[in-house]
């Protein structure tokens, strides 16, 4: 007995059994499964059975693909979909960390056990908590994808412990420190670069990605409209990334005062947005050198300082958050938790001069 295309079909050996057949995807292509029997109404029902499940997204066939083989194609895959960066970490992280120990592993036949095997393999080897947990994320994402193509029936990362993410402590300048830092900044061909990173904590990418255009000088506004990554140009890091930040008329005067030599405002000789890498070699670490200030300190620092000091002067969390792009206050809030104390004594000292007179 035949079929319409896709529902299946049903046929007798020679022998006598009884054999019914249907088609699924694989990552291989199209392939026939078979179900046998010596009753036909049993290879019907067992067929029809077969076949809804199919249709209904509960049959899972791998095959004898690896873990190894499919990270590569969905990294193929999410490589136009994600932002540069977060591509370049999530090949790294496959390619160094997980592919190395696992990447053999069928992937219809990983289990939590392996994957926290890994974790402790990783961290073992002095690998920080940081890192593996970029390890453990990457791992869920990547295998939630073969969920939906219906590779695998579950997450087996979803019943993994990841490791608890010990934040890097934030180390903001403080305001002795900024002062060194922009006078050290004076006549450097990037000294307006600094001095707006340290006004209004823009990212890295985000400053290397500015235009002309994305300036009003006469306002005083500077628009986030792109980010930077070593030439590669992407959107805001989040939607709240995408803002408007008001300059202080020292950024301004800086500004007014910046070569226009192309259409970045921080651009090479060959009139291409400046590599971050280029920045920090050739730029910030000499800099600090000629400040005085710890050679440790990180670029990003400097977006962690205009928040704090922001923070300490009174400014709410809300404009901070604002400011920063952050697509929450409860990042804000959590991040610059050590400032919190100094506000609450703020706080206490203006409840007090509202009530003076009870006294």
């Amino acid at each position: 007995m035949r079929r319409g295309k896709g529902e299946g079909s049903i046929y007798r050996r020679r022998d006598g059994l009884w054999v019914g057949q249907y088609k699924i995807d694989t990552p291989g292509g199209r392939k026939t499964k078979y179900l046998y029997s010596r009753d036909r109404k049993e290879v019907a029902r067992r067929l029809a059975k077969a076949i809804a499940d199919r249709d209904g997204g509960l049959v899972f066939d791998s095959g004898s693909l690896v873990l190894g083989e499919y990270l590569d194609s969905w990294l193929n895959v999410v490589k136009e979909t994600i932002m540069y960066g977060s591509f370049r970490r999530y090949e790294a992280i496959c390619r160094l960390h997980i592919k190395p120990h696992l990447g053999s592993v069928r992937l219809n036949q990983l289990s939590p056990m392996q994957v926290q095997g890994l974790y402790k393999i990783k961290l073992d080897s002095g690998l920080s908590p940081r890192t593996v947990v970029y390890i453990h994320t990457t791992l869920h994402k990547s295998l939630q994808q073969a969920v939906k193509w219906s590779l695998i029936p579950v997450n087996v990362v979803a019943n993994v412990d990841k490791p608890k993410n010990r934040s890097k402590e934030v180390k903001p300048l403080d305001e002795e420190q900024v002062r060194r830092l922009l006078e050290a900044a004076g006549g450097n061909p990037l000294e307006s670069l600094y001095l707006i990173a340290v006004t209004t904590g823009l990212r890295q990418g985000e400053l290397l990605g500015l235009k002309w255009s994305d300036v009003d000088l006469e306002g005083g506004i500077l628009k986030v409209r792109r980010t930077v990554y070593n030439g590669v140009i992407n959107p805001p890091k989040t939607k709240k990334g995408k803002r408007s930040v008001t300059l202080t008329k020292r950024a301004i005067r800086s500004l007014e005062n910046h070569p226009r030599e192309c259409e970045w405002i921080f651009c090479t000789k060959t009139s291409t947005p400046i590599s971050c890498h280029n920045l920090h070699n050739r730029s910030w670490k000499p800099l600090l050198r000629k400040a005085g200030l710890p050679i440790d300190t990180r670029f990003h620092d400097l977006r962690h300082t205009a928040a704090t000091l922001l923070l300490t002067k009174g400014v709410h969390p809300k404009i901070v958050q604002e400011m920063l792009g952050h697509s929450s206050i409860s990042i804000t809030l959590d991040t610059y938790s050590h400032v919190l104390p100094n506000m609450q004594e703020k706080a206490v000292e203006a409840m007090e001069d509202i009530f003076k007179d009870d006294d």
